[in-house]
């Protein structure tokens, strides 16, 4: 049996690398689009840029979702939550947060069978012909362990 200490930990390292892959994601679609707009300058434009950059986006967002909630980084709008007393404010919390881990939940699952899907019918991208199915399954794993942080959050 894992215990509660040993699982937050886990999950704090988990989200910590995938942090580390989203920045490297982001200085991946930063070089991509840079060295694309200098060659361009020199009629060589990069072949695949905006398909690169693309992948690359969905995979930052999705890497950097459970860093983020470990963090509070998460922009929230509380006019309406500050206004209620704090027995109430702690229950809508629990509320938003078990509505995001059953929506990301479902989310994942639906993911997770596409890119199976994807890997089955052995579907690529448009320009660069490369399989699509890893970076789904990237995606899928990012938000997992975003519904993992958030489980952690409802004690």
């Amino acid at each position: 049996m894992i215990r509660t200490g040993h699982l937050t930990t886990a999950l704090t390292k988990g989200a910590t690398f995938s942090s580390w892959l989203a920045a490297a994601c982001l200085l991946g679609m930063m070089g991509a689009t840079c060295l694309d707009v200098a060659l361009r300058f020199f009629r060589y434009p990069i072949a695949g840029a905006y398909e690169t950059v693309g992948f690359l986006g969905a995979l930052m967002v999705a890497f950097a979702l459970a860093d983020t909630t470990l963090k509070g980084g998460h922009i929230a709008v509380e006019f309406l939550a500050d206004k209620l007393p704090p027995a109430s404010r702690k229950w809508l919390n629990r509320t938003v947060t078990l509505v995001l881990i059953i929506l990301f939940s479902l989310l994942t699952l639906r993911m997770g069978r596409h890119a199976l899907e994807l890997k089955e019918a052995a579907e690529v991208s448009m320009t660069l012909k490369i399989p699509v199915w890893p970076v789904v399954t990237g995606i899928t794993a990012g938000m997992g362990l975003f519904v993992a942080v958030l489980v952690t959050r409802l004690r």
